[in-house]
């Protein structure tokens, strides 16, 4: 496995394997490797002749007086596990040979990106959906594969896929979560023992919304009021968002029909988690 730091050489290197009739997948990561990256590269090993990651904190998709500065970084440790799953190259560019002081362009993908995540996070998803273009066009895989956790951010980069006629094919991976459900996240890495606990209630307050689904309950308000009181009686959680949204518009959904995405941030201490559930009427 090799590390590639300079955006012409990963242009050509790949060039040359593409140019071979092998076939290429990509998972972009920011680093802090954990095992929801790691499905995702497994995947990509079976499905590709090469896999490729990226290792790059973006630094457009961090809003002022959040954790840019302080985001979780170790690439030799990452270097390390990324073999073990047999990835073949990692992209790890510095800021500045991703963005020169020329840069003026930017993507942004409309509609999709306004809320959820985006209603409190303005220019996040835009950052976002710049540095994966960029990051398609140095690497240009077959395949690209993204998490379900961050739903909102995988379907914005398969809508801009489908929009700019990106040549490749985008693969969703399902979240991947600890023993007791809680979702794995690089951001876990700052939670202390107290607030461990304390975030396990994401967790549980899908899960709550899931089984009032099941039982038959449509209307959001009512789910939505029973999951806030369950968060609320953590003392260190706040609620960002929680939402009931349908999975291909994230439109607010009134009444709850054949499916629903059951979404939410809570900030535990200082701390921000999201977490998400896909949830569909069961036939029969």
């Amino acid at each position: 496995m090799e590390i590639i730091t300079q955006v012409k050489e990963m242009q050509k290197r790949v060039e040359v394997y593409r140019n071979a009739g092998k076939s290429v997948g990509f998972v972009p990561t920011m680093g802090a490797l954990h095992e929801g990256h790691f499905s995702l590269m497994r995947q990509a090993r079976k499905d590709n002749d090469l896999v490729i990651i990226s290792i790059f904190v973006n630094p457009l998709q961090f809003g002022p007086g959040e954790d840019y500065e302080c985001y979780p970084k170790d690439l030799d440790r990452d270097r390390e596990l990324a073999e073990e799953v047999g990835v073949d190259i990692i992209f790890a560019p510095p800021p500045k040979e991703m963005y020169p002081q020329t840069s003026s362009t930017f993507v942004e993908v409309e509609r999709l990106s306004e809320g959820i995540c985006g209603r409190d996070r303005p220019g996040h998803f835009r950052g976002v959906a710049t540095v994966v273009t960029k990051l398609f066009n140095i690497t240009k895989p077959h395949r690209v594969y993204f998490g379900q956790k961050d739903y909102q951010q995988a379907l914005i980069i398969k809508r801009m896929i489908e929009d700019l006629n990106f040549d490749m094919e985008f693969v969703l991976m399902p979240i991947i979560r600890e023993e007791d459900g809680l979702a794995m996240s690089s951001r876990n890495t700052y939670l202390n023992q107290r607030e461990r606990e304390q975030a396990l209630i994401l967790y549980r307050s899908l899960k709550k919304a899931e089984e009032l689904l099941d039982g038959g309950e449509r209307r959001s308000e009512v789910i939505l009021e029973e999951i806030r009181e369950m968060i609320s009686k953590e003392d260190i959680a706040q609620i960002d968002y929680i939402g009931l949204y349908h999975p291909e518009t994230l439109a607010e959904i009134e009444t709850v029909e054949q499916e629903a995405l059951i979404a939410l941030a809570v900030r535990i201490g200082k701390t921000r988690l999201i977490d998400n559930l896909l949830w569909r009427k069961k036939s029969g």
